[in-house]
């Protein structure tokens, strides 16, 4: 029988995401190109690239919304030959709900239309939490809510700096407000991975600030943080290694200082930038 310690040691290094030659078809055009790369437990990452890139067809196949092309090597023992093109924590086959305690997954649309067709917003910051055990949007008679799971969902709240929203109505929320709620969402199950998607669209100077301080302190405290963005300046300092997307296929992998530079930023932009950087954040504009 394999000890404790073999077995947090395969789990450690068991890639969070693991793609294999991924490629994808999205109405009759190929929008990502034979993508291999393998993110690990406590690797910060960040999935950068432009509109078009194929950042929004990654999303949907690491949602389980799409489904990457079959891969093949060419051997003639096709069951031996075959390779998964997407492995999220080892496994090819997830139940959605199964996949959800572990990988929690916030994105500038769910918050956009989380609740609204439900309970127009008159949802309280503790009960969209909740909700993250049950899949909804929202607390319902039909649930069975113990004070286990509403002391799970304060915790939750307290990990982003948001226990004092737990009373408030989402509607009376402010966006940067709502996204810290929906990232307590996200962490209520305790998952080992946060995915991000454009996480600070909407928000104003101040909001984002305290919001991506807020992904700060959670990779800090051990939440492998993967971010899918344009932004540079959503790239916080935690962060360990950024993989550059341009046409659908991976332009460059590797450490932040290697990746944010003018050249590859030019390359996979198709513009001439400046880049600097202060307080551990990367800074661009237009040259």
């Amino acid at each position: 029988m394999a000890s404790r310690a073999t077995i947090i040691d395969v789990l450690m290094s068991t890639p969070v995401i693991e793609l294999t030659n991924l490629t994808s078809m999205r109405g009759g055009v190929r929008v990502l190109h034979d993508l291999s790369l393998a993110i690990l437990p406590s690797e910060h990452t960040a999935i950068l690239g432009p509109n078009g890139a194929g950042k929004s067809s990654l999303m949907r196949l690491l949602m389980l919304e799409d489904r990457p092309l079959a891969y093949h090597d060419g051997s003639e023992d096709f069951h031996q030959a075959h390779i998964p093109p997407l492995r999220l924590f080892g496994r090819a086959s997830w139940d959605l709900a199964e996949l959800r305690r572990h990988l929690g997954v916030v994105t500038g649309d769910f918050d956009a239309n989380f609740g609204w067709s439900t309970s127009r917003g008159r949802v309280r910051g503790n009960d969209v939490v909740l909700s993250g055990l049950f899949g909804s949007q929202g607390i319902f008679a039909t649930h069975q809510v113990t004070d286990a799971m509403r002391e799970q969902a304060m915790d939750a709240l307290r990990r982003v700096d948001a226990a004092h929203l737990a009373q408030k109505l989402l509607n009376e929320m402010s966006a940067g407000e709502r996204r810290r709620v929906l990232i307590a969402r996200a962490l209520v199950t305790r998952p080992g991975a946060l995915l991000l998607d454009e996480p600070t669209t909407g928000l104003d100077m101040v909001a984002r600030h305290r919001f991506m301080e807020s992904v700060r302190a959670l990779a800090r405290a051990g939440t492998t943080t993967i971010i899918v963005t344009h932004h540079v300046e959503e790239i916080v300092p935690e962060i360990q290694r950024v993989v550059l997307l341009r046409n659908g296929r991976i332009a460059f992998d590797g450490a932040p200082e290697d990746a944010l530079t003018a050249d590859r930023l030019e390359e996979v932009f198709g513009a001439p930038v400046v880049v600097g950087r202060s307080a551990g954040y990367f800074h661009v504009r237009l040259a």
